[in-house]
């Protein structure tokens, strides 16, 4: 039986037919731009388009030089271009899928010098200040998107989508707070909105009638002076009137300082907005962000609240998404977690994207699933990230894999991740991996400690062991209220009103999450989410920004944040998400302090040295997280019975708690042996 008949059913468009109301939406990898890049995607689109996705969005591609995200960015305006864009679209369509190109001009968001935009307003994220555009250049830019539609219809792709949100140039036309022209082109909304409904209509006419055109509009704008909800229903039927397919949801400028895709946004956080502008025009609408499970998509179809739903990352997560819901094996999908490290992350600075869940992700062409031609029996010591990763990839290759761990659970740091706030979604990948390892088979040997000679039957050992916390020396470490991370978050032992936390890496501020709340994660509930950060559902204020602004719930204690380096607190946290763990810590006035040296800790408290003052924190708790060391006891006993040692994860490097290279590592050992 179809437990998603909603999601599953086809979706007619007049001249074509979507099989299914699945959206793979557009995201940067990284791969536009190398020279072997048009290879590279056309194995990672054709393998989700094979396993069932309708249709998939490209990355943006500039119209024009002045558009791209950064300089060197991909550009679609040359003839000579095509043959590139059609190694893609000749793979998609091999696999039975459809795909559209999207055209994104960045605007004042273009990370060069000299960038363009409506007005000369810098954007608070970028270094560059950019020139108005001449009446002239803004006429040539309509001409460019249209030129760049075409060409993306010579090379084969199904449709294009025109980029209206996000912040970028045509979002940055839309509102007052960018827009400050007094021309054709700014002024009342009529103007303001001129340059996107001229881009859609320019589109239309130069591809014909029969090539899916999607327009990205932004109805949560997330900013002071941003769009207001009547003119984002005036947009969307002015849209329509110029000729879109569809359109799809865009929610949030990136210089907003409200989440809107982490892990701690609640599970289809903003479908309410789509459902709001739901039959306002007669065309699809697409919800997106936060979308990662096929029983939340089904009941936003099925509750009216959209027509069709747009992912991206999960499909990072697994190529296969569609085809497993289809096939009633839901409970075997990869989940995306939201995390941003290995995608979001990676692509900031300028490397390829991946996925923590799934390395293959953009990398299919370096990382081919291939059958082993020497089945091994090979034994794996630790059940966290690191050696679930390798058993079971090990195990799917044909190996013979027996998997311990002194535990009674698989997991490892995971079992830790998933009791902060905000990162529920790590139970979805434990859940995958128990999956994974019953489908492989396996063999699980869970709360037994190991020892050497228990391991003398086995070809080959991999040592997964994980981490034990570092203690620092600071005279009075072992005073009774002294206790690490570990103590905490895994073994629940009483804490104080009073709290310092040594360490502000990412267990720190996982620590100091957990420390700070109380009762339900906001992640868990829409409405206190919107709440905390400020956002007003009813859309009474511009920008959909709550009047009251954040209402944050006071912490549950008294918090220090601690580090000794002098640059700033968390600078090594994720480029995409340590902003929202600093402003949430210190909306709950956790008191964050770098540049810290540690004197002593004794009954009155922590005593530290700043700025050459000496302090004493009047704290009745001391949580350590200060580093690990890795657990390495086997590998040398292991080593003078000869055997082959393998060593990853945490136990191969402790420097930092690092599921992304753990889970990675795994499954690249796994593949190579």
């Amino acid at each position: 039986m179809n437990s998603y008949p909603h999601l599953l059913a086809p979706l007619d468009l007049g001249f074509t037919t979507l099989k299914n109301r699945v959206l793979m939406g557009s995201m940067h990898t990284g791969l536009e731009e190398l020279p072997n890049g048009a290879e590279r995607l056309a194995a990672f689109y054709a393998e989700r388009a094979a396993a069932g996705v309708a249709l998939i969005v490209t990355g943006g591609i500039a119209p024009n030089e002045k558009g791209v995200v950064y300089q060197g960015g991909a550009v679609l305006n040359q003839p000579q271009q095509v043959a590139h864009h059609r190694i893609v679209t000749d793979a998609v369509h091999q696999a039975g899928g459809k795909i559209a190109l999207q055209i994104l001009h960045a605007g004042r968001y273009s990370y060069q010098p000299q960038p363009v935009a409506p007005s000369a307003l810098q954007a608070p994220i970028s270094p560059f200040c950019p020139t108005a555009m001449a009446e002239q250049e803004v006429e040539q830019t309509i001409t460019d998107f249209a030129h760049c539609a075409v060409l993306a219809q010579q090379a084969g792709y199904d449709g294009v989508e025109v980029m209206g949100s996000e912040g970028y140039l045509i979002n940055q036309f839309l509102v007052a707070r960018t827009n400050q022209r007094s021309d054709q082109w700014g002024g009342s909304f009529i103007k303001r909105m001129r340059f996107a409904v001229d881009i859609v209509r320019a589109v239309r006419q130069a591809t014909g009638a029969q090539f899916i055109l999607i327009y990205r509009l932004s109805m949560l704008d997330l900013v002071e002076d941003g769009a207001s909800w009547p003119e984002i229903e005036q947009l969307a039927s002015a849209i329509e009137q110029a000729g879109a397919t569809l359109i799809n949801t865009g929610i949030g400028w990136h210089e907003a300082r409200i989440p809107t895709i982490a892990t701690l946004v609640p599970r289809a956080g903003f479908s309410w907005v789509t459902a709001k502008l739901m039959g306002k025009v007669g065309i699809p609408l697409i919800t997106t962000n936060r979308i990662n499970d096929p029983a939340v998509a089904e009941q936003i179809l099925a509750s009216g609240g959209a027509d069709m739903v747009s992912m991206a990352r999960p499909f990072l997560a697994d190529a296969a998404w569609v085809e497993k819901a289809a096939e009633g094996r839901a409970d075997e999908i990869n989940t995306c977690i939201g995390c941003n490290q290995a995608c979001l992350d990676q692509v900031f600075m300028g490397q390829v994207a991946s996925c923590l869940v799934n390395p293959r992700a953009c990398h299919e062409t370096e990382m081919p699933w291939v059958a082993t031609t020497s089945v091994k029996k090979l034994a794996v010591v630790g059940a966290g990230p690191a050696g679930l990763a390798f058993a079971t990839t090990a195990a799917r290759r044909g190996h013979q894999v027996t998997l311990f761990d002194a535990d009674h659970q698989i997991g490892g740091q995971f079992n830790i991740a998933k009791q902060i706030p905000g990162k529920e979604e790590f139970h979805q990948t434990l859940r995958y991996f128990h999956h994974q390892l019953k489908l492989n088979n396996v063999v699980l040997k869970l709360g037994q400690p190991v020892q050497a000679q228990d391991l003398a039957s086995f070809d080959k050992v991999i040592l997964a062991c994980g981490i034990k916390p570092r203690l620092p020396d600071i005279p009075g470490i072992k005073h009774g209220m002294v206790m690490d991370y570990l103590a905490v978050l895994r073994d629940k032992k009483p804490v104080g009103q009073r709290v310092a936390i040594i360490g502000a890496g990412g267990i720190g501020f996982d620590t100091a999450d957990y420390l700070s709340q109380s009762g339900a994660s906001s992640s868990l509930h829409l409405e206190a989410f919107n709440r905390e950060w400020g956002i007003d559902p009813q859309f009474t204020h511009r920008g959909g920004l709550s009047d009251q602004g954040p209402i944050v719930p006071a912490a549950a204690r008294q918090l220090f944040l601690l580090q000794r380096k002098t640059s700033k607190i968390g600078e090594a946290l994720g480029k995409t998400t340590g902003w929202i763990h600093r402003t949430s810590l210190a909306a709950r006035g956790v008191k964050m302090l770098n540049g810290v040296s540690y004197l002593r800790i004794d009954d009155q408290g922590l005593h530290i040295l700043r700025d050459g003052q000496e302090h004493c924190l009047s704290v009745d708790t001391v949580v350590i997280c200060a580093g690990q060391e890795p657990r390495r006891e086997l590998q040398q006993p292991l080593l003078e019975m000869g055997k082959v040692v393998h060593l990853i994860g945490g136990a191969d490097s402790a420097a930092e708690l690092d599921a992304r290279r753990a889970i990675e590592q795994g499954m690249q050992l796994a593949m190579a042996l």
